[in-house]
């Protein structure tokens, strides 16, 4: 149900009155003025505008427009004649108007004019453009995304200056009407992946995204047993940029300083910005240290463990194993030092910078020290685990991170009760459970699973730029693609 703009702008003014609280809130703002000989007003939310700006359509407009100049096509002369600005809009529906008005622009009404003129003047309260902690380079930008969506596909259309180069625009949460920008190239993208986001955001029937592109995430993509990323999150716009010159589609969620990459495989978890600052050579041995660290933090246990208690174990094996006894068995180590890893790794996020650095000396060192000097742990399990607590540090995904963190508590507890039995069904039934995963369609594993020689080539090595002339097949204008989530 909708409300027209009435004639008198009394009668406007209660309407606004009743329906955002005038007069009991404190920051918005009618601005009462008087253009042409009629009476106006000026609507706003105090914050939101540009001081400077709104000053200058003040004087514009109380000090320029003749009487009676506004008893003809009014709304029409005061857009081209006397307001000097270049960003304005006007709606015929009062609740329209409010909603843009929320939204930071100025609403401007006028008396015995039934149309409302949108002055987009909105300023938002933002950080400074850093470069974002998860995603830190040694060369190349250092420019990362803000909480303001419109900043963002700033920074993307900075690097893309393509005409082919869409942002559409949608609004999500019935009372919290965020913004919501599907960038996408035109020319590049599957239109039909492009159609099927659309339609799972419009979907989307709740109050807010209070937690904005996470929220989102779990609408569009569902919320299951599965913890495996099936969307890339990335607060680098050259990252954004990459993956929209593939075919992907990048979501941005105002309020959130980072933009949601659909749809992905599990090895884009495993690549690092990083790797294309450096030499094709370095950029590979990067690429391959990286992935032996995501594999010995799943693998490296079980299997130190399994052997261990293997019995004739080969001469060359024989050092396996600890020298010392503990009054703690081998297993409870493991579990209790995972979950000691998480807590201090959690602390940490709760901690202050200048309290950080004693937390971890706290935890990892003295903590870790006293337990192999009063004989709970045994060193082996300390060293072991520090192995694998930096190939986990090294994972460039922290939501990758901490899916591959729960599979190797299945690996492990499987180990435990089983030994290699255990060891080979749960890694079975994880690969079974990364082959089965899909994001909008595309297999997690591909191009492993199904299988793309010269596709897998491109992610075990890093190719030199020029080299690389062909987009990803599995992604860009493949339109038959079934893109339903499985």
């Amino acid at each position: 149900m909708t409300a027209a703009v009435d004639r008198s702008l009394k009668k406007n003014l209660e309407y606004l009155k009743d329906k955002l609280g005038i007069g009991i809130t404190f920051d918005i703002i009618v601005r009462e003025i008087c253009i042409g000989e009629r009476d106006a007003a000026l609507i706003f939310i105090d914050g939101f505008v540009k001081d400077r700006e709104t000053s200058a359509i003040m004087k514009s407009l109380m000090d320029g427009i003749p009487r009676g100049e506004l008893g003809v096509n009014g709304v029409e002369k005061i857009l081209t004649r006397y307001l000097p600005y270049f960003e304005v809009d006007t709606t015929d529906d009062l609740d329209d108007g409010i909603d843009q008005m929320l939204a930071g622009p100025m609403l401007l009404l006028v008396d015995g004019l039934t149309s409302a003129i949108v002055i987009d003047v909105r300023e938002y309260p933002v950080r400074g453009i850093e470069e974002p902690d998860l995603e830190r380079v040694t060369r190349g930008s250092h420019e990362g995304f803000v909480e303001t969506a419109i900043f963002n596909t700033n920074l993307v259309r900075r690097r893309i200056r393509d005409s082919k180069l869409r942002f559409e625009a949608m609004q999500v949460g019935t009372r919290s009407k965020t913004d919501v920008f599907i960038g996408y190239i035109e020319d590049i993208a599957d239109r039909g992946l492009v159609e099927e986001v659309k339609k799972r955001i419009s979907r989307i029937k709740r109050d807010a995204l209070p937690m904005g592109g996470k929220n989102l995430e779990e609408y569009i993509l569902g919320t299951t047993f599965n913890p495996l990323p099936v969307t890339r999150y990335t607060e680098r716009p050259d990252v954004a940029a990459a993956h929209l010159y593939e075919g992907h589609i990048c979501i941005f969620v105002d309020t959130s300083p980072f933009a949601m990459i659909v749809p992905v495989t599990a090895w884009h978890f495993t690549q690092h910005a990083e790797e294309y600052f450096q030499n094709p050579p370095v950029g590979t041995y990067l690429r391959w240290v990286r992935t032996m660290g995501i594999v010995l933090s799943m693998l490296l246990i079980p299997v130190w463990y399994a052997l261990v208690h293997t019995p004739n174990l080969p001469p060359w094996l024989n050092w396996l194993g600890p020298e010392e006894q503990s009054i703690v068995p081998l297993w409870l180590q493991f579990i209790i030092l995972e979950l000691g890893l998480d807590t201090i790794r959690i602390a940490l996020v709760h901690t202050p910078n200048a309290l950080a650095t004693s937390l971890g000396i706290v935890g990892a060192i003295l903590l870790g020290d006293l337990a192999v000097t009063v004989g709970i742990f045994v060193p082996e399990t300390i060293l072991y685990i520090a192995i694998v607590a930096i190939g986990t540090f090294g994972t460039p995904s922290l939501e990758f991170a901490w899916a591959l963190r729960l599979f190797r508590f299945l690996i492990l507890i499987s180990t435990f009760l089983f030994s290699w039995i255990g060891l080979g069904v749960s890694v079975l039934v994880t690969f079974l459970i990364f082959g089965l995963t899909k994001s909008f369609g595309l297999p997690y594993l591909w191009p492993l699973v199904p299988f793309n020689g010269p596709a897998l080539l491109r992610i075990i090595f890093r190719y030199p730029i020029p080299q690389i002339t062909m987009r990803p097949k599995a992604i860009a204008k493949k339109k038959d693609r079934d893109v339903r989530s499985k």
